[in-house]
């Protein structure tokens, strides 16, 4: 996803989007331990993306302070 899309959500729209890329995330670190990781190339995305929120909402916190 891109940085410019993240930033047009609000923030629990973020927060959502966080939970559920790590709900995705945890099912395929469960695939790669049961041997069958289908798309491997998903882990770093899935963490960029993770980072990315994780980046929004902070720089958010700190405007409003």
């Amino acid at each position: 996803m891109k940085t410019q899309e993240l930033k047009n959500l609000s923030r629990e729209e973020l927060m959502q989007k966080e939970r559920s890329l790590k709900e995705e995330l945890f099912k395929l670190n469960q695939q790669r331990y049961s041997g069958r990781v289908e798309k491997p190339h998903m882990f770093s995305l899935i963490k960029r993306d993770i980072a990315r929120i994780k980046t929004i909402l902070n720089q958010a916190i700190k405007k409003e302070k």
